[in-house]
Order: structure tokens, then sequence, then C-alpha cells
């Protein structure tokens, strides 16, 4: 299947650059899956009209650390950034780093901000400017505290502006938990308390996952087929209560929500290798969904609008068909909805 089947033209002033001044003030198209019509435009503080009492909505409460560090090489000064992909073991990381070229086996980098030092060695080099690195702090103290304090929110590329105090909040769910992604499940920053609370009111429940959103979400698909392209494994959890109430609400024939691909990925990943059943459980998951994929758990998705030619996008298509979401897309740029991160978000029933 042609990568090229999955682009779209999105004019650069629709891209969010800011969050909605209030999460729930964010528009939301709503699509049924059975027809690919779009059936309604609204905001996201409509969502409990559009579901059901006995309605299962899980959520990924994965929390976002400030894994991007600016800093400087050491000794010869020159601008560093590095983003932290995901911890491998004690002091190793997985990074992606800037200047790649300059940066080899053996170079340091020192990282510093509110009295705290934080010093890292590149140990392996790897391709497209990712690199093994060691880090410690300067007083041998907790290098995840120090992080946090330093480090900044790692907003995505086409953000184009520094990331800001506001985004430590803005840029994280309301019902954040489990310390460790490097990119926010986005569909789950429309979500408030009011409205987990007025759906919670109408009968519908909430569970909960974890993945850690890592590179493997967002690694650019660079083949020119999409069945060449790879996802990298990133870990995540299924608590027992929610893969009980997911099997529950599946026998029942009631409807499962996923709020987020990350969530639909979770999923799908703990019900492919038991006969559509979700199991309990923690490991890590490479599913990459695409057009021709069954989806065994998930039939209800709330999701944000997702860049040209990226996995996202194709999990979408695979689960709603590529037409009618391509479609749907060119009615929200049609009608200004607001792209990627920051933007609007779209419900497939």
């Amino acid at each position: 299947m042609d990568v090229a089947l999955f682009d779209f033209g999105l004019p650069p002033e629709q891209i969010a650059q800011h969050p909605a001044v209030d999460r729930e003030a964010s528009r939301l198209l709503v699509l049924d899956r059975a027809t690919g019509a779009v059936v309604s435009h609204a905001r996201v503080g409509e969502l409990p009209a559009y579901l059901h009492s006995g309605d299962l909505l899980v959520v990924n409460d994965t929390r976002v650390f400030p894994a991007r560090l600016l800093g400087r090489r050491d000794p010869s000064g020159g601008a560093v950034e590095c983003l932290l992909v995901r911890r491998i073991e004690g002091d190793r990381w997985e990074a992606l780093v800037h200047p790649g070229q300059k940066l080899r086996p053996g170079s340091r980098m020192v990282f510093t901000g509110e009295g705290l030092t934080l010093r890292g060695e590149v140990l392996e080099r790897h391709f497209h400017g990712r690199r093994t690195i060691r880090l410690w702090a300067d007083d041998g103290g907790d290098v995840d505290r120090v992080v946090d304090v330093i480090g900044h929110m790692p907003l995505p590329p086409y953000i184009h502006r520094a990331d800001e105090q506001e985004d430590r909040e803005r840029y994280q769910t309301v019902y954040a938990r489990a310390r460790g992604s490097i990119a926010a499940p986005t569909a789950g920053l429309h979500l408030t308390p009011r409205l987990l609370a007025a759906l919670a009111d109408r009968g519908v429940e909430r569970a909960n996952v974890t993945l850690h959103v890592g590179y493997g979400t967002f690694k650019p698909v660079r083949s020119e087929q999409v069945e060449d392209h790879r996802v990298d494994e990133e870990w995540f959890e299924v608590p027992v209560e929610t893969a009980e109430r997911v099997n529950a609400a599946r026998a029942a024939g009631r409807r499962v929500v996923a709020v987020g691909t990350t969530t639909t990925r979770t999923l799908e990943s703990a019900a492919a290798e038991h006969d559509g059943r979700v199991r309990a459980g923690r490991g890590e998951t490479g599913l990459f969904i695409y057009p021709g994929y069954r989806f065994q758990a998930v039939n209800g998705l709330l999701t944000n609008f997702h860049l040209p030619r990226s996995s996202l996008l194709m999990l979408v298509c695979a689960f709603a068909g590529r037409e009618a979401v391509l479609e749907a897309y060119r009615e929200a740029v049609a009608r200004g909805y607001r792209f990627y991160s920051y933007g609007d978000a779209m419900l497939i029933l």
C-alpha cells in the first residue's frame, strides 16, 4: 500500500501553536463509522450527548516528563539539544541529540538550571540522530528529579515556539499519573474533571491503561510502502480491572471507546494474542495498525487530527476507512479546524 495514499493538504495557519483557552472548547467532528458520513460539528464539551449509558471510556494515564534538555558541549561550549527517548537501564538512556554529526561516542554535555547540574556522555551512535547516553547529576542525586526541574516540555517540532510554563500543565491530561512519556496522548488533553463527571453522571464507565508514548508513536514513515514501516516498541500496562471491564462490555454488546491512538494500540495489543479477549499485564508493543487490520477490542475512538503520511493517521483510516477519514479531514480543513497536538478532535462511533 502506497504511503502517498495517506496525504492531504493543510494550510500552515491551521496547525495549532497554543492550546485552546478552555480544554472543552475544542471543536469536535463526529464521524459515523458505519456510513463514513460526518454527522455533526460540535464542541468537546458536548461529548456526553454522543455517548450512552454503559459505554466504556478507556484513557491512557501516562504522564509526560520534561524530556528536552538544552545545554552545551563540554568543554567546547557549543549548543546541545538532547531529547530523552527512553531509559534503557539505570543511568543509560536512548536519546535524540543535536547536532548529531558532532556528538560522537565520548562526547560530553552539561545541562544546568535552578542551581542544578546534569552531565551526559555519548556512549554509542545510531541512525537518524539517535544515541545511547549516560546521565548523572553533579550532586550525585536523583537524575529524574533534576530532569523534572531543568528539562523542557517536549513539544512537537511543528509547534514553532519555545515551551512556556503553561505547557507543563496544558501538555498533560488531567488524569496523568505514570511518569514516562515524551509526548502527550493528545486526545485526552480535551477532557476536564467537569466533563468526566458529566460522563459518569450519564452512566459512562471509565477505565485506564498506560502506554508511555515514545519515539515509535511519532517516528516518520520514511518508506514508500506502508507495510515496510516499523513502529518502535513502547512500554504498556493493562490493569486487571480494565481488562475485566473491557471484556464485560464487549460480551454485553456495549461500546468500548478509546481516548486516543495510544489507548487503541494498548488494548488491541492486549487482545491480539488472546483471541480477542483483553488480557491484563505489562510489556512492550510495536503494533502497527493500518488498513486491513481487524479491530478486536475497540469500537469507538476519540482522536485528534494527525499528520499526513503518519502511522497515527493510518490507524484512524484502518478504524473508519481511508476514504471516509480523508474526506472528513478535507471538511475539517475547509471549516477551519485546528490540527495536531493542541488542535481539535474527532469522535468516531
